[in-house]
């Protein structure tokens, strides 16, 4: 088969016409603020927390649904993953305390459209001698 270049143009022109006919759904950017941990609360190594947040407000098209929880620690994100493949929906979901250093300047980092921090909390150790 042979194609001329008026050939090509026509066929490019209808690929483009057909793709600007497709209607495209707008989807929304979700950041839910996170409840839990709030201001104040202390965490112990070794426990396990629910991390909740509020998604009384989430838009009905969200771009990304699937959720991540990351521990931040003095402006820094570490590589901790403390949950990651849950619906950003559920408002919750339950997280183990890492062994880490102590500290009263750790954040949560809940990913899933956009990345929202708790407010900064405090992490103690367990007790336990290693």
């Amino acid at each position: 088969m042979k194609f001329t270049c008026a050939a090509l143009f026509t066929a490019l022109l209808a690929a483009a016409a057909n793709a600007a006919a497709v209607p495209l759904t707008t989807r929304d950017v979700f950041t839910p603020p996170v409840t839990y941990p709030h201001a104040g609360t202390v965490w112990v190594s070794g426990q396990t927390h629910n991390v909740t947040w509020d998604t009384s407000n989430a838009p009905a098209q969200i771009t990304n649904k699937i959720g991540m929880i990351f521990l931040r620690k003095t402006d820094l994100t570490t590589p901790l993953i403390l949950a990651d493949n849950f619906d950003i929906l559920l408002g919750r979901i339950e997280v183990k305390v890492p062994l880490v250093v102590e500290g009263s300047d750790y954040q949560l980092v809940l990913f899933g459209d956009s990345g929202n921090f708790s407010p900064e909390f405090t992490i103690q150790g367990s007790g336990i001698a290693f």
